[in-house]
């Protein structure tokens, strides 16, 4: 479970990268979101402070960037 929510929460990373750029941050929907929430389940899970600060860092500067960009009302 913690490796699997270390791949998630990696993953999400590498996706709000490219979400963070101007023009691409309906990405965060469709790639950053939906793993962070799975990678904070499985850490969550798994008991693995680690995996489960990273995927919770990831999901909240991904929401953070769709409120500044008018993607969640």
């Amino acid at each position: 479970m913690r490796a699997l929510s270390l791949i998630f929460g990696i993953l999400a990373a590498l996706g709000l990268l490219l979400g963070l750029l101007p023009l691409f941050g309906w990405l965060n929907w469709i790639f950053v979101l939906p793993p962070a929430l799975l990678g904070l389940i499985f850490g969550a899970l798994s008991r693995d402070r680690t995996a489960t600060t990273l995927s919770a860092v990831v999901a909240v500067l991904a929401a953070l960037r769709l409120m500044l960009g008018g993607g969640v009302i």
